[in-house]
């Protein structure tokens, strides 16, 4: 048995360096949800008691209302973030991206990474809304599913739980037109509470700055 103590040591001192390297592949995101307050959260004026905090998680219980991330001055052009999702049946809800802070409505500058799995809505989960739609999602009420949404340029692509589902590249000589200012150009996250009968979770809410393209 002692010729065998060499590999087993070895074994043992790989099992305590595997979670070192786990933790590199989420080199450079940051967390920008800390699971127990709003800090670093700006809630819109309009319903702000939609939003609650309920085991690490945002939750939406309510009407209409958005929370935006507080950029602090330093907007975000392009980035990468990931967050982790679940929603309750019927339920509505989504990521804003490139947009502005707003007291109330829809939010009219940027991008929507939809949450919708069984809402009446056709429009499901990872679709940039009205841009590049999806009929049918990867993601399931009642399960956590990570979304992620990559911002490059004038590109993004949306991922469900590693899969990606939309890469949306957009077209030269785009302009804003009507009140949804559909376009890239730079701004903040929010996240959507869309009414009183969506119940959606967000938690584990990561992000990380890109340089700039070419």
């Amino acid at each position: 048995m002692k010729q065998h103590r060499p590999l087993l040591l070895l074994a043992i001192i790989g099992l305590f360096l595997l979670p070192v390297v786990a933790d590199q592949s989420d080199s450079g995101f940051e967390t920008i949800f800390d699971g127990v307050s709003f800090n670093g959260w700006l809630k819109a004026e309009e319903n702000p008691d939609s939003w609650k905090i309920e085991e690490n998680s945002l939750v939406t219980r309510g009407p209409r209302s958005h929370l935006f991330f507080d950029t602090k001055g330093n907007p975000l052009k392009n980035f990468h973030l990931k967050l982790e999702v679940m929603t309750k049946p019927g339920s509505n809800g989504g990521v804003f991206f490139h947009t502005k802070y707003q007291p109330s409505g829809w939010p009219l500058n940027g991008f929507e990474s939809q949450v919708n799995v069984s809402q009446k809505d056709w429009r499901k989960t990872g679709s940039v809304y009205a841009v590049a739609d999806l009929g049918h999602t990867p993601a399931k009420d009642n399960q956590w599913w990570t979304q992620e949404i990559i911002v490059e340029g004038k590109k993004v692509t949306v991922k469900i739980d590693g899969v990606t589902v939309i890469a949306y590249q957009e077209p030269d000589g785009a302009k804003p037109g009507g009140p949804f200012k559909r376009v890239f150009d730079q701004g903040t996250i929010a996240l959507q509470a869309h009414d009183p009968d969506s119940i959606v979770h967000y938690r584990n809410i990561q992000l990380k700055r890109l340089p700039d393209s070419e």
